[in-house]
């Protein structure tokens, strides 16, 4: 892996690179600073957030030794994975998914973390099987997109946390699909220590009968902190390493 001390004087020649060593560098530091401060021994793994970037920014950030990358979109990710079949880049799908873009998700990506209903569940193992048969690939790694919203007026996303228990049970039995464990996005205006506390005791009770689910991806630019210190083993960090969404022509 390339060394993060090292990488501004990599970069002379292309500006963009060297912007994002220094800010993925300072991405680094704030993680091992939070790892250190909730006394824990297991660093959570990186996800760089591209979306709405360019696939030469994924090109460069494997270059700095980044491994994974995350996309909302399917029409995006397709392309950008399709076009950088040469990089050792796992492919992390995190938006909204519908279930007729299984068969498109199924064909590049590593994981998706955004399972939130029982008929995706079908329609990726449906998905990953076709794609199995026809290469080989690995089972998809799954994450149940849990809500952590407390009122009807702001929805980030997810299932509810009663039927969890339903969802994990439905991919642990279906071929071609690994329950990973859980995923959630803190709500809006909320405080952030509290919606991951309300996640650490929700991915508790899911290991009780399931212990092999013990991943947790919760965490992005502005709240990385309050996850790594609730239990986090995956980061999905966009804007503080690639900065704003570049302008549409």
């Amino acid at each position: 892996m390339t060394s993060p001390g090292n990488d501004e004087a990599r970069w002379d020649g292309d500006a963009r690179a060297a912007e994002l060593a220094g800010r993925l560098l300072a991405v680094r530091h704030r993680i091992e600073a939070a790892t250190v401060a909730a006394a824990r021994s297991d660093a959570p793994r990186l996800i760089v957030v591209t979306k709405f970037h360019p696939a030469g920014d994924v090109r460069r950030l494997a270059a700095l030794g980044i491994t994974d990358v995350g996309e909302n979109r399917d029409q995006e990710a397709a392309a950008k994975a399709a076009g950088l079949t040469d990089l050792d880049v796992r492919w992390h799908f995190i938006g909204q998914l519908q279930s007729n873009k299984a068969k498109s998700v199924a064909n590049y990506a590593s994981s998706v973390q955004s399972i939130d209903r029982p008929q995706l569940v079908d329609a990726l193992a449906k998905a990953v099987a076709r794609e199995q048969d026809a290469t080989g690939r690995a089972d998809l790694d799954c994450f149940i997109q849990v809500s952590l919203d407390n009122d009807a007026g702001a929805h980030r996303g997810g299932a509810a946390p009663a039927v969890v228990g339903d969802l994990a049970a439905r991919i642990e039995t279906a071929a071609g699909l690994r329950l990973c464990g859980l995923m959630a996005v803190a709500p809006l205006g909320s405080d952030p220590e509290e919606a991951f506390a309300d996640l650490s005791r929700i991915s508790a009770a899911l290991r009780v009968d399931h212990p092999s689910a013990t991943a947790i991806s919760a965490g992005m630019s502005q709240d990385l902190e309050a996850a790594v210190k609730f239990g986090a083993t995956h980061l999905r960090i966009g804007s503080d390493i690639l900065g704003s969404r570049p302008a549409v022509g």
